[in-house]
């Protein structure tokens, strides 16, 4: 049976670590690094950002995720790339074309987009270190609807959920609706 563990995990470049692979999980990042997205090891959380690269819903948001990261560095955030297609050589230059900071992890085969829920893209999840989802939704108001997005974002949902937890505060809202792309 182990051999076959072995095998998914080379082929799949994600590995389960023991009995329970909801907390276990390690992607490879584009870099070749390996990752726990849902264990933030001494960060307060990791921070989930289901993306696909050919959304432009997704792509629009690139500037504002760098800058979210950056002003919230004791949490551990992730680009989640959710198209079962995407290559890591493509991976990595939508990441150089769109200046993406985070570390990126491709999903192809949905394990975080179902254990997260994840529905569209962009779609901010916040997971806390006993792999309990504090926050779900969008990362603001920036669309009002698909292909209507807003002159400025008014409600900055996941930097005050950020905020809140980095205070030691629960969030004021735990989920939202996330308008983006359809994760299919």
């Amino acid at each position: 049976m182990w051999f076959l563990c072995v095998i998914f995990c080379l082929t799949a470049g994600l590995c389960f670590a023991g009995p329970e692979p909801s907390s276990n999980m390690v992607f490879d990042d584009l870099d070749g690094l390996p990752r726990r997205p849902l264990e933030p090891g001494d960060k307060i959380a990791s921070v989930l950002i289901f993306y696909w690269q050919d959304c432009p819903v997704s792509n629009s948001y690139a500037p504002e995720l760098n800058r979210i990261a950056a002003n919230h560095t004791n949490f551990a955030f992730y680009i989640v790339q959710v198209d079962p297609e995407l290559t890591p050589a493509t991976a990595r230059e939508h990441a150089r074309k769109f200046d993406l900071h985070e570390p990126i992890l491709l999903d192809t085969q949905h394990l975080l987009v179902k254990l997260a829920k994840a529905t569209v893209t962009p779609e901010a999840v916040v997971v806390g270190k006993k792999g309990k989802i504090l926050y779900r939704g969008r990362i603001d108001d920036g669309y009002a609807a698909l292909e209507k997005r807003r002159p400025a974002a008014t409600k900055h949902d996941l930097i005050e959920t950020l905020d809140a937890l980095a205070a030691g505060r629960p969030p004021k809202k735990t989920e939202t609706k996330a308008i983006g792309c359809l994760i299919q």
